[in-house]
């Protein structure tokens, strides 16, 4: 368990705060420096919101910018449990593709408060995450945004760094990390649109036997594995039934879910197929026609994969890597093993049958 702290930090916060130091861990910042950097947490300065708490931006004397997290004020366990398995996690996770945390604040006060007619103590406590400063925000606000325009070069890229991401976080060190939220609302974008995974609050350490039970179901409807949904079961799987709806919003654009009828498999890819060879057609510059086009068909098919409703035919993410970046046909190794029929391909081709991309 985190404790609270006391704390006498002399100097400036940019002299404690390691900003470029990759290799250092998160450390204890008092709660009146973070006060100072956010203007006291100014409406002005809310970059973010979430079901947990809200993100500002914090601003130091020598101009760089930081992302402050304050975790809602709430006497609900489940919140102070997120928050402390957050930092513990964020303590060991050094990637590219995983925003870093820099720093936390855990403090406790005493007011006093009325309650029932009488005035009493109460323990309040504020939880706060200093992670690196995301220019470009989460990746939802930009494949839900038709105007914003992504190219295939710069989705492409994004779906191969939250793979990476999300193999350091299976094969790290023999403790794999199953994310358990993982969505474009939990990946972040730096200014060069590198995707970094963010919001380990529902995370867990896989067990010796690479299986979890549980009967909490917190998560994202959309994004959660059907058995995690409706059995509690979670294994490195989840992510992957997670990633795989995510690939395949990067490479459609959309993000809603509407019920519509069925389709097989091979009509939809080759649908999503002739409407980005369309697309890349008309611009001025999309470099290698045919090996964008292929990116794109293999991207759809392995997303498709991902979400297979069977876990045991979901592949393991260095696998999925080595898909990705396969070069030539890919008939014989990824689209007999589709059968995905279910909901959501269908949402996805009347997604494009309506407009898409």
């Amino acid at each position: 368990m985190i404790c609270s702290t006391s704390y006498h930090v002399p100097g400036s916060l940019e002299s404690i705060l390691p900003l470029h130091d990759q290799s250092s861990r998160p450390f204890a910042i008092p709660l009146e420096r973070l006060k100072k950097i956010t203007d006291s947490f100014s409406d002005e300065r809310i970059i973010g919101r979430g079901g947990s708490g809200v993100v500002y931006k914090g601003v130091l004397e020598n101009g760089e910018n930081i992302a402050v997290k304050k975790i809602v004020s709430s006497l609900t366990p489940g919140l102070q449990k997120q928050f402390e398995n957050e930092v513990s996690h964020l303590m060991e996770l050094k990637h590219a593709n995983i925003a870093r945390c820099v720093g936390y604040c855990y403090e406790t006060r005493n007011e006093c408060l009325l309650h029932n007619g009488k005035y009493v103590f109460a323990e309040m406590a504020e939880r706060l995450l200093c992670l690196e400063y995301m220019p470009n925000g989460s990746l939802d606000k930009h494949i839900s945004d038709e105007s914003s325009g992504l190219d295939w070069s710069t989705r492409y890229n994004i779906i191969e760094g939250i793979c990476y991401g999300l193999c350091h976080l299976h094969e790290q060190n023999g403790k794999p990390v199953i994310h358990l939220d993982l969505k474009p609302a939990n990946i972040l974008l730096d200014e060069g649109m590198v995707p970094k995974i963010t919001d380990f609050g529902l995370s867990r350490l896989l067990d010796q036997k690479q299986t979890i039970y549980t009967k909490s179901c917190d998560g994202t409807l959309g994004y959660m594995a059907p058995e995690f949904l409706h059995g509690g079961t979670i294994t490195t799987k989840s992510d992957i039934f997670s990633l795989g709806v995510i690939i395949m919003e990067i490479v459609t654009g959309h993000k809603d879910y509407p019920d519509v009828t069925g389709t097989p498999s091979d009509d939809f890819i080759e649908l999503v197929h002739v409407k980005w060879r369309n697309v890349l057609q008309r611009s001025s510059w999309y470099g290698s026609l045919e090996t964008n086009c292929e990116q794109i068909k293999r991207c759809i098919q392995v997303g498709l994969i991902c979400v297979n409703p069977d876990r045991t035919k979901r592949p393991p993410i260095a696998k999925i890597i080595n898909m990705l970046q396969r070069t030539g046909s890919t008939d014989c190794d990824i689209t007999d093993d589709t059968e995905v029929v279910d909901l959501t391909d269908r949402w996805l081709l009347e997604i494009l049958r309506t407009g898409g991309l």
